[in-house]
């Protein structure tokens, strides 16, 4: 198993907020995650909550502005956020736009050159798994798995792929079809080439599609502002809400009215989330 080293840690409601590097073999390089450990965890199996963030992201992101730690300390439920991307992989173009590169890893494992060799995100993700359950007093049986943007598709997609992993999943504001949007269309061409159909294996929408009964019996829960400036052009929601009614998924969509696409509407949601997921994890 991997070595990781603590880099710094902080007393947080009764807890510690952690933050952690090391060598990922998935990405062969160094990633960084946080992690927030609620207190009275010692000599017990604790529920573990991954979250994804969004676009232009770090391992800091939701720690520092979701406000999520005291509620995971009430719940007592572990919290775990990678990084976005790897970092020092030195593609040449990978800082040239924020939507593509560095902070934008789109949780796939990229088969064009030159990104193939770093820009492995989702087999990152399964490594990070492991690493935790190895790493943390986390319970095997009771994983869930949530994010925001990019992460909200980064979440449904690892779930969808990985049910055996991950037993419940949640999501703000998620890239839901990204097959369709340009985000989605601009990363999945750079990392996976221009044959669209090997696109389908990361799309929420169309992994959906492919099921014939609910994967996720007892519900997904998807928080999205209706002041959200990306959802005409790049969210599509109602995508991925149709695909569950056509196999009888139950979704519960909720559309904030005057809610906008950042922290703020993530901060504000964030302990519904919390609370979805204690329920579904036991």
């Amino acid at each position: 198993m991997t070595m990781s080293e603590l880099l710094n840690q902080h007393a947080c409601f009764s807890g510690e907020q952690r933050f952690y590097q090391h060598d990922s073999s998935a990405i062969g390089l160094p990633m960084k995650f946080s992690v927030y450990l609620p207190p009275d965890a010692a000599g017990k199996k604790l529920p573990v909550l991954f979250y994804l963030a969004g676009l232009t992201c770090t391992e800091e992101t939701f720690m520092t502005k979701a406000g999520a730690q005291r509620v995971a300390s009430e719940l007592g439920i572990i919290l775990v956020a990678p990084d976005t991307s790897p970092r020092g992989a030195n593609v040449p173009g990978e800082t040239d736009s924020w939507d593509f590169g560095v902070g934008a890893g789109f949780y796939l494992d990229a088969t064009e050159a030159p990104w193939s060799t770093h820009y492995r995100m989702h087999s990152y993700l399964l490594e990070l798994h492991a690493l935790v359950l190895d790493l943390l007093p986390a319970d095997p049986a009771r994983v869930g798995i949530f994010g925001h943007s990019m992460g909200g598709h980064g979440a449904l997609v690892m779930a969808l792929r990985h049910p055996e992993l991950f037993r419940s999943v949640s999501a703000f504001a998620p890239i839901a079809a990204p097959s369709r949007c340009p985000w989605g269309v601009k990363a999945f061409g750079g990392y996976l080439g221009p044959d669209e159909s090997t696109w389908q294996q990361y799309d929420a929408s169309a992994l959906m599609a492919r099921h014939e009964t609910a994967p996720f019996p007892a519900g997904i829960l998807i928080d999205q502002g209706l002041a959200d400036k990306f959802l005409p052009e790049q969210l599509r929601p109602e995508a991925f809400e149709g695909a569950c009614a056509r196999i009888g998924q139950p979704l519960t969509l909720r559309r904030q009215q005057g809610y906008d696409h950042g922290y703020y509407f993530v901060s504000t949601f964030v302990e519904d989330h919390l609370r979805f997921h204690a329920r579904q994890l036991g």
